[in-house]
């Protein structure tokens, strides 16, 4: 599902114009990012859990060449389904 066809679908549930859902799903996504920098972690009720991570410094391979290369630490975001969704999917 797209970020249009995702706004369309909630328009029509919600009996909002899509301009308004338009702006509350941007207005979401900047509050998800705001606080995962701030406090590391979002829970969202039936859904999942967000968070940051930090992945160590590794050694991997390049898959071409088959030459080992060195991949440096970084931070990462994580996602955890919420088990009342995966089984409601599944």
């Amino acid at each position: 599902m797209t970020k249009s066809e995702m706004i369309a679908t909630l328009a029509e549930l919600s009996k909002l114009r899509k301009k308004d859902v338009k702006t509350v799903l941007e207005a979401f996504n900047a509050t998800i990012i705001k606080v995962l920098k701030k406090e590391k972690k979002v829970k969202l009720q039936g859904l999942g859990i967000m968070s940051l991570k930090n992945r160590k410094a590794r050694v991997g391979r390049n898959p071409m060449t088959g030459a080992t290369i060195q991949i440096p630490a970084k931070r990462v975001v994580k996602f955890r389904v919420a088990k009342d969704l995966k089984t409601q999917v599944l």
